[in-house]
């Protein structure tokens, strides 16, 4: 018997899990990696054309419905966190979405900018530091 993975809200076990075909579906992805944000952003993607179309649209259906808003940089996406790789789609409608990304955990904005390890340059464009509001602003 397979051991259940861990899934759910930004590392909690409270989301719903991926149903197993979806499991499977990831699994047998080949999944590319991104080698233009290699140094700076690292993930993986799948190409909807390349993959099986059903579980393809099943997949967003599934991080959008069960996922969490997060943020990269001032952009809100939702994300859907399973067995230490995050799941997102950059917010198209089911119809024009044609990609799906991941990445570990530790590679996301919001772990990176907790940790203090943002990249200084995305796109080749130095990237000024987040403000972090005084007391007066919140």
């Amino acid at each position: 018997m397979k051991e259940p993975r861990n899934s759910g809200i930004a590392g909690d076990s409270t989301g719903s899990p991926l149903p197993e075909p979806l499991l499977q579906f990831i699994d047998s992805c080949r999944w590319t990696f991104a080698t233009r944000y290699a140094e700076t952003w690292p993930h993986e993607y799948i190409v909807r054309k390349d993959v099986n179309e059903d579980l393809f649209v099943r997949l967003v259906g599934h991080i959008r419905e069960h996922g969490y808003e997060g943020r990269f940089y001032r952009m809100r996406i939702t994300y859907f966190e399973e067995d230490g790789m995050v799941y997102w789609t950059m917010g198209s409608p089911i119809n024009n979405t044609i990609i799906i990304n991941r990445c570990k955990r530790e590679c996301t904005y919001e772990e990176r900018l907790r940790n203090g390890t943002l990249p200084k340059t995305f796109h080749n464009t130095k990237i000024q530091p987040r403000r972090t509001p005084s007391v007066a602003e919140t």
